[in-house]
């Protein structure tokens, strides 16, 4: 049952990054505990699922192609489809730290999941822990575990375990990723501890080149906060809420791997954690500050003074005192919207509803996602896995088409429930821009149009209609699909 629970998915759909898990581990009894939100099947729909595997922030996991899960990782071990230990995967990061928190660790984005370049079985985790825990937490080495899925009868194992990349004092987590210009090759990222260096590694089908240094921005000690790059890959954010620390935004060069245009804002509130998440477009940067969200204007002349207020936390606890939905980590999501985690263990998300509009159009609502069981800030780590190559660049060298087909567009479209009341789900294949929905009746009259965001995979309609058959027409960059679907009483 639970792992058919997890094999739900949408038909045809390349989504490498619509199912999230997190939840707290069941120590006693049957598997319980865990939260399953869906980006696919059901548009977002929230699940409380069955699972060994318990998360806090630490906390990333992969699907295939398919959309089907492949495993996850709350950094002390590794889980598989059904929920179990995968095979070998216990004993990551080893370090007193992982030995003090076997049920997960405590750190956001010190684990991430990489496809290997040109295999369709074989997945890199890069990871890390505290290896010291005073002054400040810091990790000593950045790790790789490989996982084979096409072992355990296809419930996978661990091959390789941590591998060490680079032995170094680093800047506990915000380790991210980034697709190559070629698209097909990732650069990997992480910080120097106590320094303005970032280590960044170039991953291809034969394994993580050594390891490369580029000093910009400013000096990094503090293990919170938050790293992201924007969803072409062409900005990058880091931000960690301490007094000297603050915000950087860089402009990077998917074909070199180098930072520039260095820009850095004091935001001088709250000196605690914090995270970043660009909006679709990559326009628009949100800052999550404890007990504030700001966004910038990353195409505005001044970043700086394009910075507006979205929203002061209201004063809700979840559920009660002292469980407060303050704002931590955020994540941009296949259905195109910001989710934020509250930086305590509450049953809440926030949501930024339309993260690509200015100010407070964007449509910040506080605590405005529900959840079944409590949940402990633990956003996953992905990074955006449909970023094709920088397409006329020097580095286009490998004949790979950064579009998709009709054919493929006509495979990805589905809409479901079919007939339905008026409320259905639409997913797609992801675009690198926006793209426009139609719903259309039998005179060719429309009732029903909506924007989708870029990358976003998947959109809720609610028509307020009679009884027919309607066509949902998808413009989506210079094409155009559709398909039909059938209205019935509620």
């Amino acid at each position: 049952m639970l792992g058919q629970l997890l094999a739900q998915r949408a038909a045809a759909q390349p989504n490498r990054n619509n199912l999230w898990l997190g939840g707290f581990q069941q120590l006693a009894g049957p598997p319980g505990g865990g939260i399953r939100i869906s980006f696919d099947e059901n548009s977002r729909e929230v699940y409380p699922l069955p699972s060994w595997i318990g998360f806090f922030r630490t906390n990333a996991n992969i699907t295939d192609t398919e959309g089907n899960l492949q495993f996850s990782t709350n950094g002390a071990f590794l889980g598989d489809a059904l929920g179990d230990t995968l095979q070998n995967g216990t004993g990551l990061n080893p370090s007193n730290y992982t030995s003090a928190y076997p049920e997960g660790l405590h750190g956001s984005q010190w684990t991430l999941i990489l496809p290997k370049p040109e295999s369709s079985t074989v997945y890199w985790l890069f990871h890390c822990t505290a290896d010291r825990q005073s002054p400040n937490a810091y990790a000593l080495q950045l790790y790789r575990t490989t996982v084979d899925m096409s072992l355990n009868g296809g419930l996978g194992a661990a091959v390789l375990k941590n591998e060490v990349l680079i032995a170094d004092s680093l800047v506990a987590g915000r380790i991210t990723a980034v697709r190559h210009a070629n698209g097909r090759d990732w650069w990997v990222l992480c910080h120097r501890l106590n320094s303005d260096i970032y280590y960044r590694m170039l991953v291809t089908p034969n394994g993580a080149s050594a390891p490369d240094q580029q000093a910009i921005g400013v000096e990094r000690v503090y293990a919170g906060g938050q790293a992201c790059f924007s969803p072409q890959g062409n900005y990058f954010a880091y931000y960690r809420g301490t007094a000297g620390e603050d915000l950087d935004i860089f402009g990077f060069d998917r074909c070199t791997g180098l930072f520039s245009n260095a820009v850095h804002i004091v935001i001088n509130d709250v000196d605690l954690v914090g995270g970043v998440a660009f909006s679709p477009s990559g326009r628009y940067l949100y800052v999550s500050s404890v007990d504030r969200v700001y966004q910038f204007d990353t195409w505005a002349a001044d970043i700086t003074a394009s910075r507006i207020t979205i929203a002061v936390w209201d004063g809700f606890y979840s559920p009660s005192p002292p469980f407060a939905t303050m704002f931590d980590i955020a994540q941009l999501a296949p259905d195109g919207k910001i989710y934020i985690g509250t930086g305590n263990s509450t049953l809440h998300l926030h949501v930024i509803n339309y993260p690509d509009s200015a100010g407070l159009a964007c449509g910040m609502v506080q605590h405005g996602v529900e959840l079944p069981r409590y949940f402990m800030n633990s956003l996953p780590n992905h990074p955006n896995y449909h970023l094709g190559p920088v397409d006329g660049s020097v580095c286009d060298s490998l004949g790979i088409d950064s579009g998709v087909s009709e054919e493929e567009l006509e495979q990805a479209l589905r809409v479901f429930p079919n007939p339905s009341n008026g409320a259905f789900n639409i997913s797609y294949a992801a675009q690198t821009t926006a793209g426009n929905l139609e719903v259309l009746d039998a005179t060719g009259h429309m009732v029903h149009s909506a924007r989708l965001p870029a990358w976003s995979t998947t959109h809720s309609v609610q028509l307020h209609a009679a009884p027919g058959l309607y066509h949902c027409r998808l413009r989506l960059g210079a094409q155009s699909i559709s398909t039909r679907i059938v209205i019935v009483e509620p």
